[in-house]
């Protein structure tokens, strides 16, 4: 069985389309992925309604539709590339794209877009989607996700592993090598989404490739202070983030409490400290028995925030996913694919010992492919 895993980030550049093959019996395999750019004034749009007022309601379900057709493309041509037909895919898992999450509070919400209406009707491929609201449903978190899939496919028996996620945000998992162990796994920080912001708003560039602009600039020691004088990072897990706390205003007020000019090139070294820290803070604090420590996301390619890592983590080895068969730039993607699979056969997605929830509970609502026979008026037509 093939199913297919679609995920746009919170640098919301691209949508990332992997294909899976599930085999009883058999860990899950990458067969082939697609990164779908995403046009810049749709790239605009989603940042503009992740923070500003106004007729969000209207722009929210115009983007849906709009991000759905991205996504539904995203998928056909990652179909076409991998050499399969539609008839192969079993089904399509898309994350979507998260433009708010708001955890806490006493209405605890999560909202991602881009339709599966949409995609399941361009592509006439069954789509699983809304995977975080029945865990929050659940009082959980809603996030992260990933650690369950990271569980089924890195977890060894001889060997305590920590997967970082350095994607917008910095995601941590531990996996202990004792059988039996619950998992653990939480939100660490941010990871790219400041790094992104910074570099944009002085650069005008979408991201600092192999962390370059990084390695141009010098670590100020007063602002990494300043920064990490963060509650959050205090907060035991559960905990999950976003760009809706980590963002260009919060570095703004940070930066303020400095009181001097600082270069621009060392705010992005010093940002890349920081997510570095905070990632090996949490590893010591909750990973203490990690012996390996496996990245993945794009901030898996840069060389600055490994090599802090691998600094602040003597004895412990650095690598990414790709040394456990999993490319780090789709483990995300996969982990859609995987939870897709997991809903069609009614078996639980959320671990709630990483997000929180009171239970174990089947993720995301199924939207019907081509082809599907639908019960109308008592009488059962094709439904494609």
């Amino acid at each position: 069985m093939y199913f297919i895993g679609l995920i746009s980030g919170t640098s919301a550049d691209a949508v990332d389309a992997a294909a899976v093959s599930f085999v009883e019996g058999r860990e899950p395999r990458v067969v082939g992925t697609h990164s779908h750019p995403v046009e810049q004034p749709v790239r605009a749009a989603i940042h503009s309604l992740t923070r500003a007022a106004g007729d969000e309601l209207r722009r929210v379900g115009e983007l849906d539709v709009v991000l759905g057709e991205v996504f539904a493309r995203a998928a056909l041509d990652l179909i076409e590339s991998a050499g399969l037909t539609p008839a192969e895919i079993s089904a399509i898992g898309s994350h979507g794209q998260t433009v708010r999450h708001h955890p806490e509070g006493d209405h605890p919400f999560t909202v991602q877009i881009g339709s599966p209406a949409i995609i399941a009707e361009r592509t006439g491929i069954a789509t699983i989607a809304d995977f975080r609201r029945r865990d929050m449903a659940a009082g959980g978190q809603g996030a992260p996700l990933a650690p369950a899939f990271h569980d089924a496919v890195f977890r060894s028996p001889d060997h305590g592993r920590a997967i970082v996620n350095l994607g917008g945000i910095a995601n941590l998992t531990w996996l202990s090598a004792a059988p039996g162990e619950p998992v653990l796994g939480f939100d660490t920080g941010p990871a790219n989404t400041l790094l992104d912001a910074w570099i944009q708003s002085r650069r005008g560039k979408p991201f600092d490739r192999d962390g370059a602009w990084s390695a141009s600039g010098r670590v100020h020691e007063g602002l990494l202070s300043a920064l990490l004088d963060e509650a959050y990072f205090r907060r035991p897990p559960p905990k999950s983030t976003g760009p809706e706390h980590f963002n260009l205003d919060w570095l703004g007020r940070k930066l303020e409490t400095v009181g001097e000019r600082i270069a621009d090139e060392d705010v992005q070294a010093t940002l890349a400290r920081l997510t570095a820290e905070t990632v090996a803070d949490a590893i010591v604090a909750h990973a203490a028995g990690a012996n390996e420590v496996y990245l993945c996301g794009g901030g898996a390619h840069n060389p600055i925030v490994r090599r802090c890592l691998a600094e602040r983590l003597p004895g412990v080895s650095v690598d990414t996913t790709s040394h456990l068969g999993i490319d780090p730039d789709w483990v995300e993607a996969a982990t859609f694919a995987w939870l897709a699979h997991r809903t069609l056969e009614h078996r639980c997605g959320n671990l709630p010992s990483v997000t929180g929830a009171r239970r174990a509970v089947v993720l995301g609502a199924i939207w019907p492919g081509a082809g599907v026979d639908a019960e109308v008026g008592g009488e059962f037509v094709d439904g494609g």
